[in-house]
């Protein structure tokens, strides 16, 4: 009769810790369906009997990179269905099949020779007759042409220091020919610039940056060239003095 009673105390009790048990279950699995179905939740389903919930996955938005627009690149105006420099003047080209003319056209040139007939057409536009090659407005042109490639590659590679130095060696090259140009033939200067698209802005005055010690330098510098002016002007009285007075001492022997 005890050992009875005591089992079924016994299984009372455990039938109560079940349904509690039973009852946390499903109520957590409740809430995770809920969660994951609001979206907030984005990671595997809650296994049964495991009550560990997995973080949620934030996922974060990317601005969209815009991309730069640089200058027209010069080369932009040659048709691809435009031929070669060498093979331009050939008649026999014209007369040939459409696969010939590709392989000799600019569809399929390489970057030397676009920036050869680019230079040709700059060429055309300022050289004085047919067969000027050497003044300086195809001075002026083929490095023009040259200083727009340096630029248009220097937007891509701005860390190519010796092509950086290259260009502005050209720019100053092309700033002198320019200058004595424009003082030589003023109208010859006008029509280079208008031709190729330059805008001529005048240089400064003076480059130097003014220091105190150059201040000290030059004032110097003036103090002894001041200097110098009169030493020579007093050489020059001295010897006009001799002369003088040799001459007067010849005209006195002479009327003894």
């Amino acid at each position: 009769m005890f050992s009875s009673c005591g089992l079924r105390a016994v299984l009372k009790s455990a039938g109560g810790v079940f349904r509690e048990s039973s009852a946390l279950y499903t109520a957590v699995s409740a809430r995770a369906s809920t969660c994951s179905g609001s979206g907030l939740l984005s990671g595997p389903a809650v296994s049964k009997g495991s009550f560990a919930v997995a973080p949620p996955a934030r996922h974060y938005a990317r601005v969209a990179k815009k991309k730069k627009t640089g200058p027209e690149s010069q080369l932009g105006d040659l048709l691809p269905t435009m031929l070669k420099m060498d093979y331009a003047a050939v008649p026999l080209v014209q007369s040939t099949d459409d696969l010939v003319k590709r392989l000799l056209s600019l569809e399929l040139a390489s970057h030397r020779e676009k920036l050869q007939l680019k230079k040709e057409q700059l060429i055309a536009k300022v050289q004085r007759d047919e067969n000027d090659r050497n003044s300086v407005e195809v001075q002026v042109a083929i490095l023009t042409a040259r200083i727009r490639n340096y630029q248009e590659h220097l937007q891509k590679h701005h860390k190519d220091k010796a092509n950086k130095r290259h260009m502005l060696m050209a720019i100053d090259r092309r700033k002198k020919l320019l200058k004595n140009l424009r003082l030589v033939r003023f109208d010859t200067f006008e029509r280079v610039c208008e031709q190729l698209g330059i805008t001529y802005t005048f240089p400064p005055e003076y480059y130097r940056r003014a220091t105190r010690r150059w201040l000290a330098k030059k004032e110097f510098c003036i103090k002894v060239f001041k200097a110098v002016q009169k030493q020579k002007a007093e050489q020059k009285m001295k010897q006009r003095s001799g002369t003088t007075e040799t001459e007067a001492k010849a005209s006195e022997a002479q009327t003894q």
